[in-house]
């Protein structure tokens, strides 16, 4: 019962009046309305809509979009379980609501909980909230409670993490590969090692935890790369399993679950996107197994991922053992004799040849993927592995083939040809996997499907699990790792999302989260090894490092228990010293040219040659050739062939962009005609002809690679601004334009053409704008009662939005006033910020330029340039293509604004020093003394230099 404002009878669910309020029954302080009638049946009381009830301005989500965000978790729900009833027993009916039967016991004691309420004849029972009015209950405390900034760290704070899947360390050989290789013989020679290769397929990186530790892509879950990954490793086990197959997939989840363990795969589809060739068949084959239970993730060794893969019929990849001399050179020599030419069967059959060990992948390169092989993977392992390996293979035999004739229902190729959005292929593969794999849908749409709220948690959160206390070991490690890339300024981001499979246990004092490490660049794993040089205890930086995050407080007692233990904590991990560090490590990737001049000389090479035309093109792939070492003969068949590629395609597209996504289209066929005119063509081309057309089946993917070893394509600069949406804007409803940008990037002058032009946006919604810099107080809550005055209007909100709280705002307004978002930014090719330093003098050099500016930021102000600094510091560490997708992901749809003309001539080397030293000294300042303004010189050499 309430303690303030009005009461409610327990019984009936009516209000008490004072008169009631007088009654006292009981001496306990029990109430209950006067003139209760107890035949009477009880109904859920509709939710009060009272003023003192309502939202805050600061509150995040209106009752009303809680409501539909439960709603649609509710039915998200495929299976649950309810109690088990030990007779047949009548459903109660709480309004509209049916509870699951319960058993019932005789002379059960009666306890009253709030807000909970219900009728039924003798013998009474505790009226008990069914799952998924509970997690209604959670969900609204979620996003109405404002629990999360209501959460604060004190010494009775603590965190508990759990690694729910990751992938080996990525670690960057410093030594040349000429180098390695040396020091790989030399290994092997001496009995120290034995050398592993694998071939490298063409795919993306999958992994999967069991049914609710999730599926994982390289650094995101809970789109169309998990969903597709989930349905072919649910196919997987029909086909190897028939009939048995719904058995053993549960079993199989069962096992991971309990086991805590994560299999990792290289997933190869057609619906992704172009790599080196659009593979035959959709399949996966199994990469690494991984305890992740106990502290540091343990990895499997190659012999145990063939036994754990047979023992559950999982495809494994094509590898083989080198343990002698001679073997191991013999396979460099064969390497270096194919790099250039090399296909699938000639690679093959070359390595079973002079390997001591060979083990033939589950699926045929050759059958399932082509002949046009990516490369090979080198690494040296114990010296006992070819033994251990020996064992595996006679105990462990292949599992039977695929089983004929069983109806597995549509392809992945056909469910993506009949659901063309993300979000219909998303559903439609998801159910195809079954409840084993996929009982419930909330990685994918914790929120509603027309994205009433983000899945995304406040920033805050990676700070204040910094600030709490580990709980247990392995905590405290990844606390060190993220507190020194974060000390450190890694070029890495530490996403933070709400937990929706622990909405049932979340409190004022438990939070649950789901964190993922996502480093941008290889330079951030470089930089970690040599960390890891001067401080041996740091737990590896993994590829891919998905972590369930839990905030939560204990009581005084439990607390002082838990800081002692934990600052007792004593590393329980048997290392292996096997091998030497140095020598631990020690891989190297070989590729073949007849995939690098698919990937890299044509898929990465259209930026170049569509936006700075043939000259440009011709010297990126030098480049690239002389980097590789190509040899001088096939530099020039190399180069003969991409000239007449160049001129083929700028014909046929003119200033039109090639998609890289699909870019096979286009060059397959080129390939294969070109390969036809001579036999010396058809070994520079390797393999044309077996091509897959995939325009009716490609999955909706926006400009995502989660391979990562690709180049990012840059945007073709348009002749005007472009959109990239999920899905077209809905004109039946209101709209916000928004700009996350920095002063001077033309927002407002933008604004006033929009306002200024006949029809608007092309529509009949009436088109008003706020500006910034005119508006006195709150600007975004200005901007929420426009909304709510004017539901239909597009909103042109006329004020930089640059950081996360500013587009959590926005989105709340979306929800609550049943609007869409678009953020417009400028057109960049930023780095570790998404604006560059070109675009940042343009900035400059535009404010400086104004005059009597409404806000004040023009070129009379003092302080021009630390304002511009300031504004420019708040997107560090962004990357351009992960700052645009994560908009794209939040709102749906992003416009650009151009810029900078492609053609431009280089800035000068007096305004980029000015500007970097201004960003270096903005960074010391700000990093010792806070937000300190004193960078004025800056401002006045920026106007001496950008003037003139």
């Amino acid at each position: 019962m309430r303690d303030q404002g009005e009461k409610t009878c327990p019984l009936c669910a009516e209000e008490m009046d004072l008169t009631d309020q007088q009654l006292k029954p009981c001496k306990c302080g029990y109430q209950r309305k006067v003139g209760y009638n107890k035949e009477k049946k009880w109904q859920v009381r509709p939710s009060s809509n009272r003023a003192s009830g309502s939202p805050s301005g600061g509150e995040s989500v209106s009752s009303a979009t809680t409501e539909a965000i439960t709603s649609r978790l509710n039915t998200l729900n495929i299976t649950e379980s309810g109690a088990q009833s030990s007779g047949p027993v009548a459903s109660l009916q709480f309004g509209s609501v049916d509870l699951a039967p319960q058993s019932l016991v005789q002379h059960q004691k009666v306890i009253w909980k709030h807000k909970s309420y219900g009728t039924v004849s003798a013998p009474t029972v505790e009226a008990e909230k069914t799952p998924n009015e509970q997690k209604n209950v959670q969900l609204s405390k979620l996003f109405k409670g404002n629990l999360l900034e209501n959460f604060t760290v004190d010494n009775s704070t603590f965190s508990r993490t759990q690694v729910r899947a990751t992938f080996y360390p990525k670690f960057e050989n410093e030594k040349s590969d000429q180098e390695i290789r040396t020091r790989m013989i030399e290994m092997v020679s001496k009995g120290l090692a034995t050398m592993e290769v694998s071939l490298k397929h063409s795919g993306s990186l999958f992994m999967y935890a069991g049914h609710e530790g999730g599926a994982y892509a390289k650094n995101s879950f809970g789109n169309i790369y998990t969903a597709v990954g989930v349905f072919v490793l649910g196919r997987m086990f029909c086909e190897a399993w028939g009939t048995q197959a719904s058995k053993k997939q549960a079993e199989f989840n069962e096992f991971l679950e309990r086991s805590r363990m994560c299999i990792s795969m290289e997933l190869v589809t057609a619906v992704l996107g172009d790599h080196g060739q659009r593979p035959r068949d959709d399949y996966a084959v199994v990469t690494a197994v991984t305890e992740l239970g106990n502290g540091k993730p343990k990895f499997y060794s190659t012999p145990d991922v063939i036994a754990f893969c047979r023992k559950w019929r999982l495809p494994t990849n094509h590898l083989w053992l080198f343990s002698t001399r001679k073997s191991v050179t013999s396979f460099f020599a064969v390497f270096d004799a194919l790099c250039e030419e090399g296909t699938a069967t000639s690679v093959c059959q070359a390595l079973d040849e002079v390997a001591d060990i060979s083990v033939p992948g589950s699926k045929d390169h050759i059958k399932v993927q082509g002949e046009i092989l990516e490369g090979l993977v080198a690494r040296v392992v114990k010296r006992e592995s070819s033994e251990h390996m020996e064992w595996v293979l006679r105990d462990f035999p292949p599992p039977p083939l695929d089983v004929e004739g069983l109806d597995l229902g549509p392809t992945l190729r056909e469910i993506c040809a009949a659901n063309r959005s993300e979000t219909q292929q998303i559903k439609a593969l998801l159910q195809s996997a079954g409840t084993a794999f996929c009982p419930n849908y909330l990685d994918w749409f914790g929120d509603d499907d027309s994205g009433s709220h983000s899945r995304n948690a406040d920033r805050s959160v990676v700070s204040k699990f910094l600030q709490s206390h580990p709980a247990d070991f392995s905590t405290g490690k990844l606390q060190e790792m993220v507190r020194l890339m974060r000390e450190k300024r890694f070029p890495a981001a530490f996403k933070c999302h709400y937990n929706f499979h622990k909405i049932n246990d979340l409190s004022s004092d438990n939070l649950p989260f789901k964190m993922v490490i996502h480093v941008y660049s290889d330079s951030g794993f470089r930089r970690y090894q040599k960390e890891m040089r001067h401080k041996p205890g740091l737990w590896p930086l993994y590829r891919g490092i998905f972590v369930d995050l839990d905030l939560f407080k204990v009581n005084e007692k439990k607390s002082a228990e838990m800081v002692r233990s934990s600052n007792e904590m004593v590393k329980n991990e048997e290392e292996d010293s096997s091998l030497a560090d140095e020598d631990a490590n020690l891989m190297v990737k070989l590729k073949f040219l007849t995939y690098k001049l698919r990937t890299f000389l044509i898929r990465n090479g259209l930026s170049t040659l569509f936006k700075e035309g043939p000259s440009a093109y011709k010297a990126y792939y030098l480049r690239q050739m002389k980097i590789w070492n190509t040899s001088a003969a096939k530099q020039r068949e190399l180069s003969k062939m991409l000239d007449e590629w160049a001129v083929y395609i700028r014909r046929k597209y003119g200033n039109k962009p090639l998609s890289s996504s699909t870019y096979l289209s286009e060059a397959e066929p080129f390939l294969e005609q070109y390969a036809k005119r001579s036999p010396q063509n058809q070994a520079l081309i390797g393999s044309a002809g077996n091509f897959v057309k995939v325009e009716d089946f490609m999955a909706v993917v926006e400009g995502e690679d989660e391979e990562g070893d690709l180049e990012s394509m840059k945007d073709i600069a348009p002749s005007s601004p472009s959109i990239t949406t999920k899905d077209m804007v809905a004109k039946n409803e209101g709209l916000i334009v928004f700009f996350p940008g920095i002063p001077g990037c033309a927002k407002s002058a933008l604004c006033k053409e929009i306002l200024n032009a006949p029809g608007g946006l092309g529509d009949d919604r009436p088109v008003h704008s706020l500006m910034g810099d005119l508006i006195k107080g709150r600007y975004w809550q200005k901007v929420a009662d426009e909304r709510r005055k004017k539901p239909s209007s597009i909103m042109l909100a006329d004020k930089n939005a640059p950081n996360e709280e500013v587009r959590r705002q926005i989105e709340n307004m979306c929800l609550s006033t049943k609007a869409s978002a678009i953020p417009v930014i400028p057109e960049s090719e930023g780095t570790v910020n998404p604006f560059s330093i070109d675009a940042l003098a343009v900035f400059i050099f535009r404010v400086l330029h104004r005059v009597n500016h409404p806000g004040n930021l023009d070129k009379s102000s003092p302080n021009a340039g630390y304002v511009m600094l300031m504004f420019y510091h708040l997107y560090e560490g962004k990357v351009q293509s992960f700052f645009e997708s994560e908009l794209i992901e939040r709102f749906g749809s992003l416009v650009k604004m151009p810029l900078l003309k492609p053609e431009r001539s280089p800035l000068p080397d007096s305004v980029r020093s000015i500007i970097e030293e201004g960003i270096n000294l903005y960074k010391l300042h700000t990093n010792k003394h806070g937000r300190l303004c004193l960078p004025f010189a800056l401002s006045r050499m920026a106007r001496d230099v950008l003037w003139n």
